[in-house]
């Protein structure tokens, strides 16, 4: 076990295989902070990322986190709080995260190579992000995974757009409700393709070097799916989203803004169901509007397009009330009491929503290269 590279924030290792080639190992290392991606993260992953994905040695690449508690409980916002909180809202700090967290994300999508991410515990926000772009992304039987954005003022980014517009009405209803799932539900999503149980995680490891690679590289994909398939958890929570298919359906059924927002807030007899409303009630009303306009527009757009969106959308929203309001309450003071601007859904205006949309910066967009 070859040791490429180390960092405080993040730990690359090079396996070597039998026939001579490689895996490359990336390790988010900041368990106390459930593995939460800042920017120190992102600044070591994308480089090493894209210098496995051009080294022919590399035959596939395995991403996964310190402990077992969090794969990685999203994006750093705190920091983007505090900055825009100490130096106004023209700070950059927004721009500079969301830019370079937007561009590792791509850059898994469209990643020339098998990639492995192991999303056992917490999975939210921006560990969504990581996953979900992945060839093979193995949920456990300890998985959670949510979009809970509503709740800070911002809205489910890191590829949102795309994946809940792919979703169709429960795409919507997991993104205005930020409902938590398992790994039954992400497995029928499609958000996981497969699950294993959490202490295989070091036999997985081993067994991609001892695999006999083949000399076409378009096989790779494949052999790895046939290494995991006898590891499959044969044992996973009941899934929540099944049974709840038909009240999901009725929930989302509104064509207008308003009439959705009164549906999914509705009590429920489904503890699950109450609390997915309980949460959207709670949450920011710009976030709600955002969010529904988000899932709209996510249908109709390409993976990089939805990007572009984001970062105008993620930038704004630094610029806007909800997000450093709701940042401080739930993550900075932790008093659990935001103060939404506007308050109620009602006071939400198409000119609101519309000035998050309008580009921050002149010139060429940061991402105009995907």
């Amino acid at each position: 076990m070859g040791v490429a590279g180390m960092s405080e924030y993040v730990l690359f290792q090079e396996l070597s295989c039998s026939n001579g080639q490689r895996i490359g190992v990336a390790q988010l290392n900041s368990e106390k902070s459930l593995n939460s991606l800042n920017l120190p993260m992102i600044e070591l992953l994308y480089p090493q990322l894209l210098q496995w994905a051009q080294d022919d040695n590399i035959v596939a690449v395995f991403l996964h986190s310190a402990g077992e508690k969090a794969f990685c409980a999203g994006g750093d916002v705190k920091q983007v709080c505090l900055a825009v909180r100490a130096n106004g809202i023209n700070d950059s700090t927004a721009l500079d995260f969301f830019s370079a967290e937007y561009r590792l994300d791509y850059l898994i999508h469209c990643f020339p190579k098998p990639m492995i991410v192991w999303a056992t515990g917490i999975v939210m926000g921006g560990g969504i992000g990581l996953l979900c772009g992945a060839s093979h992304r193995i949920v456990t039987e300890t998985s959670r995974l949510a979009m809970p954005e509503i709740s800070i003022g911002l809205y489910p980014d890191v590829g949102g757009s795309w994946l809940l517009g792919r979703l169709g009405k429960i795409g919507l209803f997991l993104g205005m409700t930020g409902a938590s799932i398992n790994a039954q539900d992400a497995l029928d999503l499609g958000l996981a393709n497969f699950s294993l149980a959490s202490n295989h995680r070091h036999t997985v490891l081993e067994g991609l070097t001892q695999l006999e690679w083949s000399s076409d590289t378009t096989q790779h994909r494949q052999q790895i799916s046939q290494l995991l398939a006898p590891y499959q958890c044969p044992t996973l929570p009941a899934a929540l989203i099944a049974p709840c298919l038909d009240d999901i359906a009725q929930r989302t059924s509104a064509t207008d803004f308003v009439s959705l927002y009164l549906q999914l807030t509705e009590a429920s007899d489904n503890a699950w169901l109450n609390k997915a409303a309980a949460t959207l009630k709670a949450g920011s009303p710009t976030s709600a509007a955002l969010i529904y306009r988000q899932w709209q527009h996510g249908q109709q757009l390409s993976l990089a397009d939805c990007f572009r969106q984001e970062l105008i959308l993620s930038v704004q929203c630094a610029r806007h009330p909800d997000f450093i309001e709701g940042v401080r309450a739930l993550l900075v003071d932790k008093d659990h009491q935001p103060h939404w601007q506007p308050a109620t859904i009602s006071e939400v205006t198409d000119a609101w929503l519309d000035g998050h949309y309008q580009a921050p910066w002149h010139g060429e967009h940061p991402l105009a290269d995907f």
